[in-house]
């Protein structure tokens, strides 16, 4: 008998299978007239239905897990481009920046280089004003010495006759018309000659200093048939002396000037009979020779 129901179950699945028409669609109710068939087939037909179900509803999935895959296709193709976006945003102001980081590079590059061109003049100025500052300590020095040694040389004439002093760097002997000129004469007297062959002796042996010998007198005027002014006076004294220099001594020409300032570079007031006789001089001014100072001044 079992063996009669499993032929005919194997037959009613077979028939089943090879049908190109399903008996009934899935889920369709049985119809009554196969009410009879056996409970296997009915399990076989409910597990069938079963089946039908979890394939419907796999494709029901399969239609939302396609559709969220479209979603997120179209996510991450907004994504790429909003990271496309940033990149470029990224690029452009990495540029900008590298852009200003040069422009910072080549300016302070710039100040760096104007900065050593400042530093290396103001090295090479400061050498040269220590340069010159040497110079002067040299000049100085000279002037002090001179002073010193014109001082002890002329000892022997009166302090109303003759003065020694170191006046803006040079040595200014000044020697007054008592020592050296009667009034209204530019001869000089034998006195002077005498204070002008001792400081005669010492500019010999001082060769580096300039002479600049300056006539001076009061503001009493004067007009001989010689002399025309007090400032024609004055510079024919200067002229005598700078004559005694270079023709007794053989003081180098070249080292002397003779000038006169008249009554208008007076050392004292012209008011009084002891101012007049103060500004009635003959000053013999002794600078050293700027030539090192001047080439100094031209290199730099």
């Amino acid at each position: 008998m079992k063996t009669n129901n499993l032929i005919l179950v194997i037959g009613l699945i077979a028939l089943l299978i090879s049908s190109c028409k399903p008996i009934y669609q899935c889920g369709q109710p049985i119809p009554e007239k196969n009410q009879l068939l056996s409970k296997r087939v009915k399990a076989v037909i409910s597990e069938r239905d079963s089946l039908c179900k979890t394939l419907e509803l796999r494709d029901s999935n399969i239609v939302a897990l396609n559709e969220n895959i479209t979603n997120l296709k179209g996510n991450i193709t907004g994504l790429n481009q909003s990271i496309t976006d940033i990149e470029k945003k990224y690029n452009d102001l990495s540029g900008e920046k590298l852009s200003e980081t040069e422009k910072f590079n080549l300016a302070l590059k710039q100040k760096t280089a104007e900065l050593n061109e400042k530093e290396r003049l103001l090295q090479e100025r400061e050498k040269a004003l220590n340069e010159l500052q040497q110079v002067i300590a040299r000049q100085d020095s000279i002037t002090k010495r001179l002073n010193d040694v014109l001082r002890n040389a002329l000892l022997g004439f009166n302090s109303d006759e003759l003065s020694v002093e170191i006046k803006n760097g040079k040595v200014y002997v000044s020697m007054t018309d008592k020592l050296l000129f009667k009034s209204g004469s530019a001869a000089v007297e034998a006195k002077g000659k005498e204070a002008i062959k001792v400081l005669a002796g010492v500019l010999d042996k001082n060769r580096d200093i300039d002479i600049l010998i300056e006539g001076h007198t009061d503001n009493v005027p004067i007009k001989t048939a010689v002399y025309r002014d007090n400032w024609d006076l004055s510079v024919v004294r200067a002229t005598s002396i700078v004559q005694i220099l270079t023709n007794d001594y053989k003081i180098q020409p070249t080292r002397l000037t003779a000038s006169g300032k008249g009554e208008f570079s007076p050392r004292a007031t012209n008011e009084t009979p002891e101012g007049r006789t103060s500004n009635r001089r003959t000053e013999i001014i002794l600078s050293p020779k700027l030539d090192e100072i001047m080439q100094l001044l031209k290199t730099n």
